[in-house]
């Protein structure tokens, strides 16, 4: 099975919405805990960068809960882009930017310079190596206002051999539950440590500091998916 070339996941991009379920345990809930960190850290902000935006669904989830928001939406794939102005195209006059594909790290170049109250970074950041996800979070840091936030959901690595088997074993069991066959199963976790690059949970929080955030924290694992929030001081 080989992986579509409209974006970096396995899911086309038309097809994208209705298979993610079937790969990533408490979605749904995952997003709403996204949206509420927001509400509880910054309210209402006035801008809001949701990078690797995919076809735009957790935007258009978030819009009715933050309407005094503007938000700007990024992804490195075409093909997603298509969707999520597809979807939004009925958003309130001046709501939400499209900006051309990019990846994260091409944020601080943007003109004119983006200041934004929240970054959001959903399931994207870990088709990076190292390098190249730090300067990613360099450029969210970069946008930020001072007391801004950077909320990132990524597949993390466990923190022993042993704890990865495990982890991947329950992983396989979730996808096939939801009726995936032996065969996509199989592909999706052989991606775990090769198109997917996931870090531990301590690599993650040193590399925020490192990116230059005051305060960074875990606000969400399950399975091995995580949730991250940091702070710009």
């Amino acid at each position: 099975m080989a992986t579509p070339n409209d974006n970096a996941s396995v899911h086309p991009a038309d097809r994208y919405d209705a298979e993610i379920r079937t790969v990533i345990p408490f979605y749904d809930l995952l997003q709403a805990e996204t949206l509420d960190l927001v509400r509880s850290v910054i309210g209402q902000p006035a801008f809001w960068m949701d990078t690797g935006c995919g076809t735009g669904a957790f935007i258009a989830r978030a819009l009715p809960l933050f309407p005094k928001t503007h938000f700007l939406l990024a992804d490195p794939s075409d093909a997603m882009l298509t969707q999520a102005r597809e979807r939004l195209a009925a958003a309130p006059s001046g709501a939400v930017t499209i900006l051309p594909a990019m990846t994260s790290d091409g944020l601080a170049a943007v003109e004119p310079k983006l200041h934004v109250q929240v970054v959001t970074a959903m399931l994207c950041h870990h088709y990076m190596e190292p390098e190249a996800r730090l300067a990613a979070l360099r450029s969210c840091h970069s946008i930020l206002d001072r007391g801004g936030v950077l909320i990132v959901v990524e597949n993390v690595d466990c923190e022993s051999p042993e704890g990865r088997k495990l982890g991947l074993r329950r992983w396989g069991e979730y996808q096939s539950q939801q009726g995936r066959t032996p065969e996509a199963v199989e592909h999706h976790l052989g991606r775990f440590g090769t198109e997917l690059k996931p870090i531990r949970i301590t690599e993650h929080l040193a590399m925020f500091r490192e990116a230059g955030f005051a305060g960074a924290e875990i606000f969400w694992r399950a399975q091995m998916q995580a949730g991250f929030y940091a702070v710009k001081g």
